[in-house]
């Protein structure tokens, strides 16, 4: 059966040897393989994106009784490409009265903050760049500072739009950031373990899978994290009717892609992990580990967009109340049952 962890091992045993002969010092080796690992992750994400961007239209097109993206190759799959290549292409302005330091280096942090949870998710057996003891406290602290980014984007804009965007937004995250820890609290109490691969290994058989042992965990945390992404129907932040684009309003070319970028690459990841804390994670019969991993991620990226195309934008102060006076004590609920019949 293929398996892509032995496909890695075997290039790094074979750039091992090369390296010896050529009495090459370790420490290059090292620097070598987390450049290639890095490449592997920003190809992967990049795929990934381009894929989500066509998945969504067609899915949000075939909800509305509509065809969606045709024109461009099949079923319109070269549209998103040439997307791609448009904003590449188009100019980058800067307006004036921006702060520019804080106004270039937004985009830079969303991003790298996208990028660097990839590092202890388990794609499969053996396919993960680093099983930290404290997996899931990494990724929580990780993605936090994505509001960071959103406000430096929102305050340096000089726009009130923008800045109310900002504002909105770490509002919304800080809240859904507590249920959201909460709710994984639970796994962890039962796992024994804050490692990423540890808490897949605890769900080897379907009835070990969390997400029958969690039914209340594993609803608060998809319902959290899809406001932690600013999602519809929490799309608050960037509520086109109120405040033109949000945060984003004065960001164009590849520095708005980079804010597009990562809005995919955060879907991936929250469904990635509740994959990995309730699904199972790689585990499944007869195909390889990575592909059962995929499918249960894409699964649930699905239902998060079938969220989008279903349910209307909520207010603010419905936002708000929806985190704190029904999420948190659910959350608060849940975690006391599992430490009470854990």
């Amino acid at each position: 059966m293929f398996e892509l962890d032995k496909v890695f091992q075997t290039v790094y045993f074979w750039l091992e040897g090369w390296f010896t002969r050529l009495s090459i010092p370790r420490v290059w080796l090292d620097l070598l393989s987390m450049l290639l690992v890095f490449a592997v992750i920003l190809g992967f994400i990049t795929v990934a994106v381009l894929f989500l961007v066509w998945w969504e239209r067609k899915v949000s097109a075939h909800m509305q009784v509509r065809f969606g993206p045709m024109r461009t190759g099949w079923h319109g799959w070269r549209q998103t490409i040439i997307d791609a290549i448009k904003l590449i292409q188009k100019e980058d302005i800067i307006p004036l009265k921006v702060d520019k330091p804080v106004f270039v280096i937004a985009p830079l942090v969303v991003f790298v903050s996208a990028l660097l949870v990839y590092v202890c998710i388990p794609f499969g057996r053996g396919l993960i760049v680093r099983d930290l003891n404290i997996g899931i406290l990494y990724i929580l602290a990780i993605t936090t500072f994505t509001v960071v980014s959103l406000l430096m984007a929102g305050w340096s804009s000089n726009n009130k739009w923008s800045l109310l965007g900002g504002l909105r937004s770490a509002a919304q995250i800080v809240s859904y950031e507590v249920p959201l820890t909460l709710s994984v609290l639970g796994v962890v109490l039962l796992a024994q373990s804050l490692s990423m691969v540890e808490i897949v290994k605890s769900q080897v058989h379907f009835w070990d899978w969390y997400i029958v042992r969690q039914p209340i965990g594993f609803l608060v945390y998809l319902t959290a994290a899809v406001a932690e992404v600013n999602r519809t129907p929490f799309d608050i932040p960037e509520a086109e009717q109120e405040l033109v684009a949000g945060y984003n309003t004065e960001y164009s070319g590849m520095k708005f892609a980079m804010f597009f970028l990562a809005e995919y690459t955060n879907l991936f990841t929250i469904s990635a992990v509740v994959t990995t804390l309730f699904l199972g994670g790689w585990h499944g019969p007869w195909l390889p580990s990575w592909i059962w991993f995929l499918i249960k991620t894409f699964g649930i990226i699905f239902v998060i967009m079938w969220f989008r195309w279903t349910y209307p934008r909520i207010r603010v102060d419905q936002l708000m109340e929806f985190a704190w006076k029904f999420l948190l004590p659910l959350a608060f609920l849940n975690l006391i049952l599992t430490g009470l019949f854990a």
